[in-house]
């Protein structure tokens, strides 16, 4: 939900940015609060809006949802069915709780066709409801059985005029309690082959009403032990230009926002723990459905998307106080360790001065040995006591000798002290090396992220891969 003027302001500093973003793992947030789609007040002002719904319900005692089908399926509309307030912000098309995906080039032009100039350094980002021009998407299929609801949509792309994404996007629905369980699928069919650095994905994009403006989450280093919340101050008012979202871990992987009476929505992703946030309005908190100022919370993960790939992400919406929120993730979640098993995805991992082979990914990584090739984890959560070894199973070619494992703190960052080497056989076979990671003084405490120098040694001819079939942290 960026201002043009903020835009004009920061369009200069993109490049630096994109080169920074692939290289710490901090950086990826900023980048994304510039990446996003969202709100432009030029387009607000100047793009009428057809508000002719066509909705498709759920519900059950505890929670009625419904989706748009005039709005590419998104979901508009989310309520207790005896209070009947909806909590979902639908002031234009790049609100609601809907699917937004980020990818290069950048610019993206198809066929010369030009942004927004509000929107010329965000690439290629087809989104569930329509674009900013306020063209909808298009639904393909959609199925109400009274208990669950499937849709399946053409997006368009944000930034454009009227520019269906090559691209298909599914979404099921259930209801579970006070909660809707989703899972979200896009199907790329993009006729330009290059691997994209990977982009911050929303996971989704979660849109509110003004009156349920404060976000709270759990961000400390004692996730299921019932520790004290936390709010995320981050208010922007209408009459500030330069607004941006919050971001912070999240270690119980959900966030909420909610009204003065801490009942509201909140938003859990299990596979995730890096999320972003806000509110943009005034200090009234007043607004329906339609108005201008509106709350924001979205998973975000670091994901590749190959001109060819199926990617699946599952997420909940659960409706009620902060305690019943809370207590739904508690009663659902499950705890292990952090463990990689590449078989048929990337599991969130993505590369530095480097590319893999591409989509399908079939029982392993196969990634190109270049220059200072690396390649780092998702932001997660564990404590060094519970695992003092990391497990790699991976096929070395000839000439590599020595490989790296950075770890990095909670709160911190990665850095030389919080590393270290580990020797390899290149003869081509796959082989589990355990690196003794409780070895290192500098291995303690909570940590976060895992990264991979997959070379450490002399450099290797052009051309050589390295195989990687898991990474895990154990005993």
């Amino acid at each position: 939900m960026k201002l043009s003027d903020f835009f004009k302001l920061l369009e200069c500093k993109m490049a630096i940015i994109l080169k920074k973003y692939n290289i710490r793992m901090n950086h990826f947030l900023i980048c994304f609060l510039f990446l996003f789609a969202g709100l432009s007040s030029n387009a607000q002002k100047t793009v009428p809006l057809d508000r002719n719904e066509q909705m498709s319900f759920i519900e059950n005692e505890y929670i009625k949802v419904g989706i748009d089908l005039n709005l590419g399926g998104a979901i508009t509309y989310l309520a207790d069915p005896e209070k009947g307030e909806n909590l979902i912000n639908n002031a234009d098309w790049g609100r609601q709780v809907q699917m937004s995906f980020y990818s290069g080039p950048v610019p993206y032009e198809p066929d010369g066709k030009k942004s927004h100039p509000s929107w010329t350094f965000i690439g290629w980002n087809p989104i569930q409801s329509g674009d900013v021009a306020g063209h909808k998407s298009r639904v393909l299929d959609h199925k109400n059985t009274g208990k669950t609801l499937y849709v399946k949509s053409i997006p368009m792309h944000w930034p454009l005029d009227s520019i269906p994404g090559e691209c298909v996007y599914e979404c099921w629905l259930s209801l579970d309690k006070n909660a809707v369980k989703i899972t979200s699928r896009i199907v790329n069919n993009r006729p330009d082959k290059t691997q994209y650095p990977a982009r911050g994905q929303e996971l989704p994009a979660v849109y509110t009403n003004a009156p349920w403006h404060k976000l709270i989450t759990y961000q400390g280093d004692r996730p299921f032990t019932n520790d004290t919340l936390s709010q995320i101050k981050n208010f922007n008012s209408t009459n500030t230009p330069d607004i941006q979202w919050a971001y912070w871990q999240a270690t119980e992987s959900w966030a909420a926002n909610v009204d003065k009476n801490n009942y509201g929505l909140g938003v859990w992703n299990s596979g995730v723990q890096q999320f972003s946030g806000g509110y943009y309005g005034d200090s009234l908190f007043v607004g329906g459905s339609h108005d201008g100022p509106t709350a924001y919370i979205a998973p975000i993960g670091m994901e590749i998307l190959d001109h060819n790939i199926t990617y699946d992400y599952h997420y909940t919406l659960i409706l009620g106080t902060l305690d019943e929120i809370r207590n739904y993730v508690y009663k659902n979640h499950s705890s292990t360790l952090p463990r990689f098993d590449f078989k048929k995805d990337r599991q969130q991992w993505y590369y530095q001065h480097t590319t893999d082979t591409g989509w399908p990914i079939k029982k392993e990584l196969v990634v190109r040995l270049q220059k200072d090739a690396a390649m780092t984890g998702p932001i997660t959560f564990w404590k060094a006591a519970d695992a003092p070894v990391l497990k790699i199973t991976a096929a070395y070619p000839d000439g590599v000798k020595k490989a790296k494992i950075y770890w990095r703190s909670f709160r911190g960052d990665f850095s030389e002290q919080q590393s270290m080497e580990f020797d390899v056989t290149g003869d081509g076979k796959l082989r589990t090396y355990t690196v003794p990671l409780r070895q290192s003084s500098e291995y303690k405490g909570a940590l976060t992220a895992l990264k991979l120098l997959l070379n450490a040694g002399a450099p290797v001819e052009e051309g050589k891969t390295v195989r990687i079939k898991s990474i895990a942290l154990g005993r």
